[in-house]
C-alpha cells in the first residue's frame, strides 16, 4: 500500500475519534474519541470522507430518530428511496420495519435509526469490505453517541461488519452478543428486505424483536 493511501486512511480513522490504530497505520498519532463530541461533528467528520462512493449517492443518508433512545437499530445502507430522502428506512423495508415495531410496542420517535454505509451503493449493490472498513469506525462513534441500550443488527451485512465475523445471518439471529467498545447488548436479525422476499422468516424476526422489547422493558 502506497504512503499517501496509508495517510489517507489513518485521517479517516482519526477523523472518526479512534484512539488506537494498529496495523498498517500504526504510527498515526493517538487521538482521544473527545474529539468528535456531537453527531453534527461526526457527521461533518463523514462528509469529508474522500471515496467515490457518495459521487454516486443523491444525499447522504447519516441517521434518524431518537438521539436518546435506548435502541439503536442499524442496517447495511440507504436504498433509491432513502438515497432520494437523505432519511433511512423509508422505502418499502421502511414501512415493514415500522410494522414490526408497532407489533411490538414501539415506534419510530423511540428508536434511532442508521446504517453501515451512509451513502448508496451503485445499483443497491452489497457494501465492499472496503467501504465497510472505511466507515466502521464512524458506526462505532455513531453507536457511542447515541449510547443506546441494545442494538439490533438488519441483516448479514450489519452484522458482520458490526461483530467483525464471517458467520452468517441464520446463525447469528436471533442470538445475544456483545462487541469490545461498545456498552449495548447487540441483537442480531434479519433485514426488512429479506423478510419482502421470503416472508416466511417473519415469525423468527417478529421473535427477535420481541425479545429486544422485553430487554427494554425489564431494562
Amino acid at each position: 500500500m502506497r504512503h499517501q493511501e496509508l495517510k489517507q486512511i489513518a485521517k479517516w480513522f482519526l477523523a472518526a475519534g479512534v484512539s488506537d490504530v494498529t496495523g498498517e497505520v500504526s504510527a498515526v498519532q493517538r487521538k482521544s474519541n473527545r474529539s468528535i463530541a456531537t453527531l453534527a461533528e461526526l457527521k461533518e467528520s463523514m462528509m469529508a470522507v474522500d471515496i467515490s462512493l457518495k459521487k454516486c449517492a443523491r444525499n447522504m443518508v447519516f441517521g434518524s430518530g431518537n438521539e436518546h433512545a435506548k435502541v439503536l437499530l442499524l442496517g447495511e445502507a440507504p436504498g433509491e428511496e432513502e438515497d432520494k430522502q437523505g432519511i433511512p428506512f423509508v422505502g418499502q423495508s421502511g414501512q415493514l420495519l415500522n410494522t414490526i415495531l408497532a407489533a411490538v410496542g414501539f415506534d419510530r420517535t423511540m428508536v434511532y435509526i442508521t446504517n453501515i454505509l451512509p451513502w448508496r451503493p451503485p445499483g443497491n449493490r452489497t457494501p465492499t469490505n472496503q467501504e465497510i472498513e472505511v466507515f466502521r469506525p464512524y458506526v462505532l462513534k455513531h453507536i457511542s453517541l447515541i449510547n443506546p441500550k441494545v442494538v439490533v443488527c438488519l441483516g448479514g451485512t450489519a452484522t458482520k461488519s458490526l461483530l467483525q465475523t464471517t458467520q452468517g445471518i441464520m446463525q447469528l439471529r436471533g442470538k445475544w452478543t456483545s462487541v469490545e467498545g461498545i456498552s449495548a447488548k447487540i441483537l442480531p436479525t434479519f433485514h426488512p428486505a429479506f423478510l419482502l422476499r421470503s416472508p416466511s422468516q417473519k415469525k423468527d424476526a417478529w421473535h427477535d424483536f420481541l425479545e429486544m422489547a422485553k430487554e427494554i422493558r425489564d431494562e
